[in-house]
């Protein structure tokens, strides 16, 4: 492998701050840190601007330092499947790598991101050398084994309702004594539709429901959540 100059250390900085913030990658040596630091390089993607396509060749692992994206599927009648939305600060395309498949799904910027591009050669190299970036990408994987699992569990067993309940739990942030989820301006009704692997008209019915129940309120900028604790209860049905 040709070996890269040396990072610059504000470059190395910003990579190992970026590592210790993501499960199992934070206790990696700094041996580690520092070669994958050496092969990576910063990108970034405007809203809307595909980062890759579902089927293209995985030729690198990305993660992500700032902004939101999603990675989907397409069925033959354009019908758009979420497979995960992804924040700060997260790995993606790592599952293609890995298994020495093309990308399972399209990413798509939905605001603007700075990514960091790591090719995949580069990990690959490491990993036998290095037993606990070997664990660290382990550990990684199952934990998006268990996602798909539960994704799965979720479309199959559970309600619209159901399903709704339990994503606006999990997003939600406590200010001033109540629970808000925001509403970026990329959280539109189709967006949060094809998140809970619905459609739109079934989504505003499902919102309209629960707030008639007293359980949310929607608004232009955010969803308060005024009964968690029923929320959580028809997260169970």
């Amino acid at each position: 492998m040709t070996l890269n100059p040396p990072p610059a250390p504000q470059h190395l900085t910003r990579l190992k701050a970026l590592l210790a913030r993501i499960r199992h990658f934070d206790e990696l040596p700094l041996e580690v840190q520092e070669r994958i630091a050496a092969s990576a390089s910063p990108r970034h993607f405007a809203a809307g601007q595909v980062i890759y396509v579902e089927g293209e060749p995985a030729e690198s692992v990305y993660i992500l330092e700032s902004g939101w994206v999603k990675a989907t599927r397409m069925s033959r009648d354009g019908r758009e499947q979420a497979m995960m939305f992804l924040r700060p600060v997260e790995v993606f395309g790592d599952i293609a790598v890995f298994t020495g498949t093309t990308y399972p799904g399209t990413v798509v910027a939905l605001e603007d991101v700075d990514v960091w591009v790591i090719p995949a050669q580069a990990i690959l190299e490491l990993i036998p050398r290095h037993p606990e970036l070997a664990m660290a990408v382990i550990r990684h994987l199952g934990e998006r084994v268990l996602h798909y699992i539960h994704l799965a569990e979720d479309l199959s067993l559970r309600s619209v309702e159901s399903r709704l309940a339990h994503t606006l739990l999990q997003n939600a942030e406590l200010r001033g004594g109540q629970l808000i989820v925001p509403r970026r301006e990329w959280t539109t009704f189709d967006e949060m539709a094809v998140r809970l692997g619905t459609v739109r008209d079934v989504l505003s019915r499902a919102l309209h429901t629960l707030e008639k129940e007293g359980l949310l309120k929607v608004e232009r900028r955010e969803i308060i959540l005024l009964d968690p604790q029923g929320l959580a209860a028809r997260e169970e049905r």
